[in-house]
């Protein structure tokens, strides 16, 4: 694991089920059989190197009789699967009141469907393993608890219009995600903008914008570049990423006319 909050969270679960097994007379391959998972499988969990899966934790709990208290760890044990900088914005996303972002390359990552994250992570270079994968595509879903919060932040997005049209995944994974986007901006603490490709005027050729606006009034920003994930705390340069930001909802197409914009290409992927 790449943190050591994550590492104690594994640690500390690997030792209450090696505790466990131990109290109960069985060696690890035993175990392992018992749960169907193999013996290195059951030695990595227990030294705290590797994530346990939901089931493994369910199985291990019901054979070895700890009455819940294994079962009972999974959801520290999938925040620990998350990596931290994923972890980190999902608290400021828990915490913020209203939410922004402009995006040029892709559909934003709380408005992506789970095929679309997916192709969009398999698409890096050099390639994740499809642990990582399968890891990074779980951490993306569940920030998305965000559109579901009350009370309701504020979310709105502007995605450049070739985002609705680059198939990412493949055409069908592409048309369900424009389905996907119609459905969350239909939400009424939701507003999803389209920036035509034949603007003129464009505050956003600077790259991708996030701002979060927090319950104690501060306003945050971050941004994800390449290689580099970080948040931005200066005022002054929170400033002007807020009126860039603004900028570029005033110059794209409004929610109203965004929605009818993506039905269209919508319709051009049927």
């Amino acid at each position: 694991m790449e943190d050591e909050e994550a590492e104690a969270v594994l640690r500390a679960v690997g030792r209450q089920i090696k505790a466990w097994r131990e109290s109960a007379g069985m060696k690890q391959a035993e175990l392992g059989a018992a749960i169907g998972y193999g013996e290195e499988m059951v030695s990595s969990v227990e030294r705290g190197r590797r994530v346990p899966k939901p089931d493994f934790l369910d199985k291990a709990d019901e054979v070895l009789g700890a009455g819940g208290k294994l079962s009972a760890m999974k959801e520290d044990v999938e925040k620990a699967r998350y990596p931290k900088n994923v972890r980190d914005l999902a608290r400021l996303e828990d915490e913020a009141v209203e939410m922004g972002a402009y995006v040029s390359s892709h559909i934003h990552g709380l408005l992506q469907t789970a095929e679309y994250a997916q192709a969009v992570y398999t698409l890096r270079r050099p390639a994740y393993t499809e642990e990582e994968i399968e890891r990074l595509v779980a951490a993306r879903m569940a920030r998305k608890s965000v559109f579901n919060r009350v009370p309701r932040p504020l979310i709105t997005f502007v995605q450049e219009e070739v985002t609705l049209r680059r198939p990412v995944g493949g055409r069908e994974v592409l048309r369900r995600q424009l389905e996907h986007l119609v459905d969350v901006g239909r939400l009424p603490h939701v507003e999803i903008q389209v920036m035509p490709t034949d603007r003129q005027d464009h505050a956003g050729l600077s790259g991708p914008i996030r701002l979060l606006k927090l319950q104690n009034g501060k306003t945050l920003g971050h941004l994800e570049v390449q290689l580099h994930s970080r948040v931005i705390s200066d005022p002054r340069e929170v400033q002007i990423l807020d009126m860039r930001y603004g900028m570029i909802r005033a110059q794209a197409l409004s929610p109203r006319e965004s929605m009818a914009f993506i039905e269209k290409v919508l319709g051009d992927e049927a």
